[in-house]
């Protein structure tokens, strides 16, 4: 859903597919959204469009539309979308919806692109928006757990059961202790990598 603005634009798409999935005999909120948030008044009321609706499974940043909306432009360190981005993330993980970062449109720039998706994945973003077949594989790449970091969240998984096991509290792994923070970020790794935790 392109320039959402509020929970009403996510209300009035919501009341078009409920009709269309009656008229089509679809089940009924079978047909799920991701609203994009492209505009000063969208990131604003972010919090609540992410949580307008159960149809609801993503929200989005679009950045050209926003950046026009701020009265600037694109930069490379993207210092212009941190606040948005991050507000974004924040609305998208108190809704338990994910978060999609936005385009990026210099195609011939893999160096930049790159960086773009390495600071999207450390702001938390679930994603990436792409507009060219190109872009897919690297996105994978980043956005999935390297064989490294699976390799520690089996590890960190494993001393968590262990130490549980033994009905420790503590959980250390190489001199470092383990909180429970640590270890659903392993568990989420590995989920990601379609790893079933036990």
């Amino acid at each position: 859903l392109p320039k959402t603005d509020g929970p009403e634009d996510i209300a009035e798409v919501e009341r078009a597919v409920e009709a269309a999935e009656k008229r089509f005999k679809r089940e009924p909120g079978s047909v799920k959204l991701i609203a994009a948030i492209e505009t000063a008044r969208g990131i604003l009321a972010v919090k609540e469009i992410a949580s307008a609706s159960p149809r609801l499974i993503a929200i989005a940043i679009g950045a050209e539309d926003f950046v026009t909306d701020m009265h600037t432009s694109r930069s490379a360190d993207g210092v212009e979308l941190l606040t948005a981005r991050s507000l974004l993330v924040m609305a998208a993980r108190a809704a338990g919806i994910m978060a999609l970062d936005t385009v990026y449109s210099s195609l011939g720039d893999e160096e930049g692109f790159i960086r773009e998706l390495r600071l999207a994945k450390q702001l938390g973003f679930d994603g990436k928006s792409v507009i060219h077949p190109s872009q897919i594989a690297l996105t994978h790449a980043v956005f999935m757990p390297s064989a490294d970091e699976l390799a520690k969240a089996r590890r960190i998984v494993a001393a968590a059961a262990e130490a549980e096991a033994k009905g420790s509290g503590v959980v250390a792994l190489d001199g470092k202790m383990i909180d429970k923070p640590i270890v659903e970020r392993a568990l989420r790794a590995l989920a990601l990598a379609g790893e079933a935790s036990s």
